[in-house]
């Protein structure tokens, strides 16, 4: 093999390892920082992974927020109409944030099948709801509306 062309396929085969590596690594670097969604049904069903970080959505439950008088956790169900997850939160709640409304909750699930969130998201506005959310609901609800009390945007 002339050594010019032996110099350029060792250049070649080098950049092709090199760029391996680099995508490799960029991956591996990623893969803690997915946050996945799952709606209630797929928790309760013990689809969803313990002690990683994922995202919750659907329907704040009616009668099911508990704030604490010591600080400022606050305790409340989420639902999809299939399944409920109990989800605690310690921190300031969105302005929006209320029973019967659309929330999206990004924590970890815990061994015991509560949700410790992180973070906590509302809708923004009347017919605003996540497209995850909006996914997860579809056709449920107590009157057949895809979105709950919203209705279809």
């Amino acid at each position: 093999m002339h050594p010019i062309r032996k110099q350029r396929l060792t250049i070649a085969l080098l950049v092709v390892l090199l760029s391996s590596a680099a995508v490799g690594l960029v991956g591996y670097a990623l893969r803690g920082n997915i946050n996945l969604f799952y709606p209630p049904a797929d928790i309760v069903a013990g689809k969803a992974p313990m002690d990683r970080p994922i995202r919750v959505g659907g329907m704040v439950v009616e009668g099911s927020i508990v704030r604490s008088g010591q600080d400022l956790t606050t305790h409340f169900d989420v639902t999809d109409y299939d399944g409920t997850v109990r989800v605690s939160y310690t921190g300031i709640l969105p302005d929006l944030f209320a029973e019967g409304e659309g929330v999206v909750a990004s924590g970890r699930l815990s061994a015991d099948g509560s949700f410790s969130a992180t973070e906590v998201l509302a809708k923004h506005d009347e017919n605003y709801m996540p497209p995850e959310v909006a996914e997860a609901l579809e056709g449920k609800g107590p009157d057949n509306r895809p979105y709950g009390k919203g209705g279809k945007s």
